[in-house]
């Protein structure tokens, strides 16, 4: 889920990968903090925010399982009698001979959606200039609020007019862009470098989600769980203005339902996941206002 400003705590457990989602949620601005008992220093820091587990971790997996129960006996000074290592070379080789004729059979080939060949296509030069400048336009404009500075008139009318020239060599590209740069807002800062493939290929996600109800509807899933679990945190955390103005966004959300049948119909489906029971006669969005109002209400009665 993304909010709107983002604190992180810094731990020496964490690696590249943590700290990416902890510094990506967010729409206004992330602030950084850490404990010097911790870290001595930012280059320390750097050094643990920079770093791939995978690597770290890959030397308690590098040997055999026998190696490893070989190793912690020898440590112990245990040593297996002959007669129990012959029983296990038996039962390896008997399992060895079980297989012994076993040929798995090969992948069925995998055709290539139109999806996926509209996205691998090289983009047009038109198209690339055009990204490009709407990044630069959206960069300017992250760069203002993450110093909680107001955004200039003439830095809005920028983004316009990039979006007006997206939208000539692609069609709602804008859009998609922008629903694309909310989700992942270095998008913005690659795409005003010039590199655009990234953004290219999240266009073409944000527009099968736009055209797609089934993919639009579990757009709508996850964001409205992550709504929910964010707003419960909230209460538990004791920001009860907070968790108001989240509850008041659900239930605007969950008012313009009715504004797109097609993902009301397959949200009707997709009840049990919002943990919804249908009543005959209500629709999906009134069904998900009442959640929210239900939960504000219980959350009111036990915090008293």
């Amino acid at each position: 889920m993304t909010v709107d400003r983002a604190h992180v705590l810094a731990t020496p457990g964490m690696d590249r990968h943590s700290a990416y989602v902890g510094m990506s949620r967010h729409r206004d601005g992330a602030q950084l903090h850490y404990g010097r008992d911790d870290f001595a220093d930012q280059r320390q820091l750097v050094r643990a925010l920079s770093r791939d587990r995978g690597k770290d971790m890959a030397g308690d997996y590098a040997r055999p399982e026998q190696d490893q129960a070989r190793a912690f006996a020898d440590r112990r000074e245990i040593r297996f009698p002959e007669l129990a290592r012959q029983v296990v070379e038996k039962v390896q080789a008997k399992a060895r001979g079980m297989f012994a004729g076993f040929r798995p059979k090969p992948a069925a080939e995998k055709t290539t959606s139109p999806e996926r060949l509209a996205a691998d296509r090289p983009l047009a030069p038109s198209q690339a200039r055009a990204i490009e400048r709407y990044g630069r336009a959206a960069a300017d404009i992250s760069r203002m609020r993450d110093k909680g500075l107001p955004v200039l008139a003439h830095q809005e009318q920028a983004l316009a007019k990039a979006g007006d020239a997206l939208d000539q060599v692609r069609p709602h590209g804008a859009r998609d862009l922008a629903s694309a740069i909310e989700r992942d807002p270095r998008l913005a800062r690659d795409a005003a470098e010039g590199n655009t493939g990234g953004a290219a290929k999240a266009m073409e996600t944000e527009r099968q989600v736009r055209t797609d109800p089934e993919k639009r509807a579990g757009r709508f899933v996850e964001q409205w769980q992550g709504m929910k679990e964010a707003r419960a945190n909230m209460e538990r955390a004791g920001d009860r203005a907070g968790a108001e103005k989240l509850g008041k966004r659900m239930e605007g959300i969950a008012g313009g339902l009715h504004r797109d049948p097609q993902l009301e119909s397959v949200l009707r489906r997709r009840a049990p996941e919002l943990e919804l029971n249908m009543e005959r006669g209500k629709s999906i969005g009134q069904e998900l206002a009442q959640s929210v109002g239900q939960g504000r209400d219980r959350d009111r009665g036990m915090s008293r």
